[in-house]
């Protein structure tokens, strides 16, 4: 894959960064200007900030401090407190388990489809009329081809980083993880990957004329791929050492996007 820079006539668009479980707080933002944002669906919690002079929104998925497993996020708060700041565009940030026997753990993935296994979740701000979206392709194309072209630099720079530009996210309920057979299942689905936060986040934001996009950390193997049992405490390390190479791809995807710092 090649790098690019994108169109060089594109406007500015405000961007906001979801964050995750490994990603709660974004080091490296400065000038943090926290708000509490009142929506017709609850509050969300948000940050105002730089990232290399740019303004940006960044917010925690799961609340700050951290309270909300994602079962219970507000999905439709987080989206629609975003808009009402005039967010345009969204990277969505997650840790995930394999389902793809090769994918190692640590490896970056960029979804560019999802299977919702999710149930019970509000998932449209339509609930009183019927209003349908094209979902053919959850994740939006023209800003995935932009942020690939950010983490295959930081890839060159990196020879040990594992990057696959394309793949499956398969939505669980959560917040338990899955079993064997749910991950089996899944790889039959097609799935590369499991994570629990994917839905109905990407639909909302559709549904709200915002393009999105996402970043997903392998942090473990998906349940009975290697016959053992998920060493929680291994994730932790890994989530660590991948949220780092998220941000610093996030970083070349804002210093290109928007001609700022140095070299990328």
């Amino acid at each position: 894959m090649s790098c690019s820079d994108g169109p060089a006539d594109r406007a500015p668009q405000l961007l906001a960064i979801i964050g995750g479980t490994g990603f709660g707080e974004y080091a490296g933002l400065t000038n943090i200007t926290p708000a509490i944002v009142d929506t017709p669906y609850g509050t969300a919690y948000l940050e105002r900030g730089l990232l290399h002079q740019v303004p940006l929104v960044f917010l925690p998925r799961h609340g700050q401090p951290a309270s909300f497993p994602p079962h219970r996020v507000n999905y439709r708060a987080n989206i629609a407190a975003l808009t009402q700041l005039g967010v345009s565009q969204i990277l969505a940030i997650t840790a995930v388990g394999s389902v793809d026997t090769q994918l190692p753990a640590g490896a970056i993935v960029m979804p560019d489809q999802v299977i919702d296994y999710t149930h019970g979740r509000a998932q449209t701000f339509y609930d009183d009329e019927i209003h349908h979206i094209d979902f053919t392709y959850p994740y939006t194309p023209a800003l995935r081809t932009e942020l690939a072209a950010a983490v295959v630099t930081l890839c060159e720079r990196d020879p040990l980083m594992v990057f696959r530009p394309r793949g499956v996210y398969g939505c669980t309920q959560g917040p338990r993880l899955e079993t064997a057979a749910e991950i089996s299942r899944m790889a039959r689905d097609g799935c590369t990957i499991v994570g629990m936060t994917a839905m109905p986040e990407a639909t909302l934001a559709r549904e709200k004329g915002v393009e999105y996009a996402g970043l997903s950390v392998v942090v473990n193997a998906g349940a009975g791929i290697n016959d053992q049992a998920v060493d929680l405490d291994g994730i932790t390390a890994v989530m660590v050492e991948g949220m780092g190479r998220i941000r610093q791809a996030l970083s070349i995807f804002v210093e290109r996007r928007y001609q700022v710092g140095g070299p990328v």
